[in-house]
């Protein structure tokens, strides 16, 4: 039977409803793509120019300096030609590849001995991959692959765990404080400023304070070593037990896994959080106005703390794109969509 002119038939109103909002968010989530994108961009050309402007003229200056010892050294042995040098330069360069520099009496610096294999394995499914070592052996290349794909997905649900961990002692002490404050906003902001402080000390202020003591670099030296290493960059121009001149006890190696583990989980935990506070807060979905009362109870969602979805008050006369289907308005001409209309 074909509804008369004048009344509201919900299931023929309700596919275009449907498709009408589907068209909206598809539209605000373009220019929101192209955006980030464009700031993505930007991002690097920023980070191009500020690098190519430091580091030129000391790359040149590294690159002329070395010339001219070079040709000094020339001069002053004769005996020993240009492409005869080449070859030595090229040996030394290949022996501390290996491992195998020969400075006084020190025959190897023992990067394949037991610790050394156990800091290449955690540098390996931590993706840091400092760059100073890798296997040489067409077996152990192999083997590497398959240890990789079978190691990282391991360190990313481990490194997960221990960030939900954290998360969750952080949780607890702000409802703790919140019971006690009679403030949950307070209480949540004083059990977040907590664990960033705590993190930065235990992992990225104390740690440069051992990297100098043990491998004779400057704090600031020790500083960017810990956030290049956590930050699984791992450039490879700072790697500890390098320095053939000293001796490392053996349990520096393992206090530095454990401490590149637990600080990834940290570091980690701190980047979800800054990306949380980068986006929109409160996003909801999109939402439709109403030129009449309708009898239907409305309700919105927003992500919440821990990136859940959450029910929140809506505004008047709002409700989530489910709810179109429930009860719909009663003139199309007065819809008007807010896409990621904020809470």
């Amino acid at each position: 039977m074909a509804p008369r002119p004048g009344l509201f038939c919900p299931t023929m109103r309700r596919p275009r409803i449907r498709a009408a909002s589907e068209g909206r968010s598809q539209g605000c989530a373009v220019p929101g793509t192209v955006l980030l994108l464009l700031a993505y961009l930007a991002y690097l050309a920023l980070g191009t120019g500020v690098f190519w402007m430091l580091e030129s003229p000391a790359a040149r200056d590294s690159s002329a300096r070395f010339q001219r010892d070079k040709w000094e050294l020339l001069r002053n042995f004769t005996c020993l030609d240009g492409p005869a040098l080449d070859s030595m330069i090229r040996g030394i360069v290949h022996a501390y590849q290996s491992g195998d520099i020969v400075l006084g009496n020190t025959t190897s610096m023992g990067r394949w001995e037991i610790m050394g294999s156990f800091f290449f394995s955690v540098s390996t499914i931590t993706t840091i991959g400092y760059g100073n070592l890798s296997p040489h052996t067409m077996a152990a290349r192999l083997f590497c692959i398959f240890f990789a794909l079978v190691g990282i997905p391991l360190n990313l649900i481990v490194l997960n765990h221990l960030g939900h961990l954290m998360q969750q002692g952080v949780h607890r002490c702000a409802r703790r404080l919140g019971g006690a404050w009679q403030d949950p906003a307070k209480a949540r902001w004083l059990a977040g400023s907590g664990a960033l402080l705590s993190g930065l000390l235990l992992f990225l202020l104390l740690p440069p304070l051992l990297f100098s003591h043990m491998e004779g670099w400057s704090y600031l030296e020790g500083f960017y070593f810990a956030f290049i290493t956590l930050s699984t960059v791992g450039f490879g121009d700072y790697v500890i037990g390098m320095d053939p001149s000293r001796r490392y006890p053996l349990w520096y190696k393992n206090t530095v896994s454990l401490w590149i583990l637990f600080g990834m989980a940290w570091l980690a935990l701190i980047i979800k959080l800054i990306l949380s506070l980068m986006e929109t807060p409160g996003r909801s979905y999109s939402c439709y106005h109403h030129s009449s009362k309708e009898d239907f109870k409305p309700q919105s969602w927003r992500q919440g703390p821990e990136g859940e979805a959450e029910p929140y008050p809506p505004q008047p006369g709002c409700y989530t794109e489910g709810s179109v289907g429930a009860t719909p308005p009663s003139e199309p001409s007065a819809q008007v969509s807010c896409c990621g209309k904020d809470g």
